[in-house]
């Protein structure tokens, strides 16, 4: 397994770049702004690489920081995504903005990426949501947005929204009320502003108890 590849960096093809390690050319595949933003012929540059082995391909992914190689893995263990399309999510959206439309449920913002239609949108969040909210997915893509206190912020009150919204949807589900109804309720109440317990009781408040 190949954790990174360091070298001289030989081509900038279109989709993938060739790296010389000690007489060696490594062919890279990379997302469009993954080549731009490696650097210029000659220089030394250092990959991060996924290494795929399959019984008729071997190839090689590379990626300019560890958050885009977390954000591939995830995408490509999504049942229907490949590795042309994860590349292709990764040259027009940001781990961090990717992360917040997944744990936001954001399809329209999913469905700007080339190549992902709604269906596709909704089996991504579906499949990643719990993923992305773990604390070393949340930490890894802190990480990569340190200087954004902005993005940071934003990031965060997005999955303590989502953990209350969860919560109170369970609580009402349990007194007989179906998620759709439950939901569509909620799409009239600021959850920003409110607790876990007062969301609850605003929920059931409108729901007609």
């Amino acid at each position: 397994m190949l954790a990174y590849i360091k070298g001289n960096l030989e081509m900038k093809m279109t989709e993938y770049v060739v790296i010389d390690v000690g007489g060696l050319g490594y062919k890279v595949f990379m997302s469009d702004t993954g080549i731009e933003k490696l650097g210029n012929i000659g220089e030394i540059v250092k990959v991060h690489t996924y290494y795929k082995v399959r019984e008729d391909d071997i190839s090689i992914f590379g990626f300019n920081t560890l958050e885009e190689l977390k954000m591939f893995e995830l995408l490509i263990s999504v049942s229907g995504v490949g590795a042309k399309t994860a590349l292709t999510m990764l040259a027009t959206c940001e781990p961090s903005e990717f992360a917040l439309a997944v744990i936001s449920e954001d399809v329209k913002t999913l469905t700007q990426i080339p190549g992902i239609g709604a269906k596709s949108a909704q089996r991504i969040i579906l499949e990643l949501k719990d993923k992305i909210s773990k604390e070393q997915q949340i930490q890894a893509i802190k990480h990569e947005i340190n200087n954004n206190e902005q993005a940071t912020n934003k990031l965060q009150e997005a999955i303590e929204n989502n953990a209350k919204v969860s919560e109170a949807i369970a609580a009402l589900q349990v007194l007989g009320y179906n998620k759709k109804e439950i939901e569509k309720v909620f799409e009239k109440i600021d959850i920003k502003e409110l607790k876990t317990e007062e969301l609850i009781k605003k929920g059931l408040s409108l729901l007609g108890i």
